[in-house]
């Protein structure tokens, strides 16, 4: 084994080095601004798909781009790629010099970017001949690299299909070409759109344990996903992005603390007839009341619990505090007569970045309109 290969094994993720030890990773500053974008838009005809936005990058984040489909996500990673042009506004990116310069033409001063987004490869080439092609498109040392794409391809557990047609992969392989692709030239920005699409568990399982290694190594990545475990797992801050706007950016705790409401379910044994119905709601109300959540005013604490006749349930918005939930469960227990027991209490199993995201972005208005229409 060659000096050059025992150090790219080490640098460059082999199976071994997936979880580096924190000796082992590189210094970063996040205090420097690799990447700004300025009140960046996209129109298409009358329709702006991007407004307005403005996210700040620093060296060794990890920053997760979150939104429903048709948000915005991939036109901007588009747009950072200069594969498409924005209509107004600016990207700026670190440069060798130590300077944020616009992105435009004449990049060759820049940091290295690494991009996955959804492009066709070449079918009819293989594995080994297209990693080539773009290894030595983006200048990477001629002699490092066979050893880098080995190293590589051996990480993604697709060495075996080194010198096969591309053509023959499975969506998830295609996609882990992908993912070795973006990472090939060793690039400082890693901009990853959707990495997940088209993986396994197994193989979702292996592509962040190899994201945390990059951020061991000090990689700055920009990951746009719509799957939120994903993110919440990887991440150090999100932006929530609807309608092409963000409506959020900042880290998951932060966000959390800003929601407005938690739930309890409390499930019963017989429904509430409906001439009972406003009585017991009301008298709950007034019990639960100090644990109530209040946010929204004295006017709305009727609409804290709500009650489903459909499952014979009760929905509880409640002050979010641990030591609530059990005077909350007293007090049910005590107002609900014989006849109508509780048989579960329990909190929703929605992880917190889902209660931020659907507490922000929420349900689109349009598929309202039509579930309604249906119902009817």
């Amino acid at each position: 084994m060659t000096n050059t290969t025992m150090e790219l094994e080490k640098l460059d993720l082999t199976p071994e080095k997936l979880l580096l030890n924190e000796t082992d990773s590189k210094s970063k500053n996040g205090s420097t601004t690799v990447m700004r974008l300025e009140n960046l838009s996209k129109k298409y005809g009358k329709h702006l798909a991007v407004d307005s936005v403005n996210i700040e990058v620093h060296e060794g984040e990890t920053i997760g781009l979150v939104g429903p489909n048709g948000a915005g996500k991939t036109t901007t990673i588009k747009m950072i790629a200069k594969l498409i042009r924005a209509t107004s506004g600016k990207i700026l990116v670190l440069n060798k010099h130590g300077e944020l310069q616009e992105l435009n033409g004449d990049d060759k001063d820049l940091i290295k970017f690494g991009f996955l987004i959804d492009q066709p490869f070449f079918y009819d080439m293989t594995a080994y001949q297209i990693l080539r092609y773009f290894a030595r498109a983006q200048n990477y040392p001629k002699k490092k690299i066979n050893e880098r794409i080995d190293i590589l391809l051996r990480l993604f557990k697709l060495s075996d299909w080194k010198h096969e047609k591309v053509k023959t992969f499975s969506k998830g392989m295609r996609q882990k070409l992908g993912i070795i692709q973006a990472i090939l030239v060793d690039p400082q920005i890693i901009i990853l759109d959707e990495p997940q699409t088209g993986l396994d568990p197994k193989a979702r399982i292996e592509i962040r344990r190899i994201i945390r290694a990059l951020q061991k190594q000090g990689k700055t990545i920009f990951l746009a996903s719509h799957m939120l475990y994903e993110i919440s797992e990887v991440c150090d801050k999100i932006a929530l992005i609807n309608h092409g706007k963000i409506i959020a950016f900042d880290t998951i705790d932060n966000l959390e603390k800003n929601l407005k409401e938690k739930e309890l379910h409390c499930q019963l044994l017989h429904p509430i007839s409906q001439e009972n119905l406003e009585m017991t709601i009301t008298n709950l109300t007034n019990r639960l009341k100090p644990y109530l959540n209040n946010q929204t005013g004295e006017k709305d604490s009727k609409k804290a619990i709500k009650y489903n006749s459909g499952n014979q349930s009760l929905r509880i918005y409640y002050d979010g505090k641990k030591e609530s939930r059990g005077d909350i469960l007293e007090i049910l227990m005590a107002e609900l007569t014989s006849n109508n027991k509780v048989i579960s209490f329990s909190q929703p199993r929605t992880s917190k970045l889902e209660q931020i995201y659907l507490e922000m972005v929420g349900l689109d208005d349009e598929p309202r309109k039509n579930i309604k229409k249906e119902v009817k």
